[in-house]
């Protein structure tokens, strides 16, 4: 599964680099995030419980960012293992660009999934991708919102 999309955020490049870099923020702002703790400036774990149709599981992954140019782009890979409900891993390019006082955050992201999960159909799989990510930054921004009137 293949995805890539691009988010207008409202806060200068720098704000939003280090919010993608900060683990309350991610944590706040990934859908069904339990937990996600930095064990090192470029590795985090992760919890995370999500329902994709009829199947519902715990993820329990490591994430790591490479390719690091602050504060314009990462690569951003992640791998989960959900038991009998199998696993994810994939990774994401992320690109930021400054646009006036806003940042035009870029993403081409590449996923795959096995077990009960991909059994559900590419569709439902992709669609329920589709979904995370607009949630994920429809929080992202509401984060960096009110980090910005505080």
């Amino acid at each position: 599964m293949d995805m890539t999309g691009e988010e207008r955020i409202a806060a200068p490049r720098d704000v939003v680099w280090a919010a993608l870099n900060d683990p309350d923020i991610l944590k706040q702002c990934i859908p069904g995030c339990q937990s996600l703790e930095k064990i090192s400036p470029t590795e985090l774990t992760a919890t995370v419980k999500l329902k994709i149709g009829p199947v519902s599981a715990s993820f329990n992954g490591e994430v790591t960012l490479s390719n690091i140019n602050a504060p314009e782009s990462y690569t951003i890979f992640g791998e989960g293992k959900g038991g009998i409900a199998g696993f994810a891993k994939g990774g994401a390019d992320v690109t930021l660009k400054e646009d006036g006082g806003d940042t035009i955050l870029h993403y081409e992201a590449k996923a795959q999934v096995g077990g009960k999960i991909a059994q559900l159909g590419s569709r439902l799989v992709d669609s329920s991708a589709k979904k995370l990510a607009q949630q994920f930054f429809a929080d992202f921004t509401a984060a960096l919102n009110g980090q910005a009137s505080a």
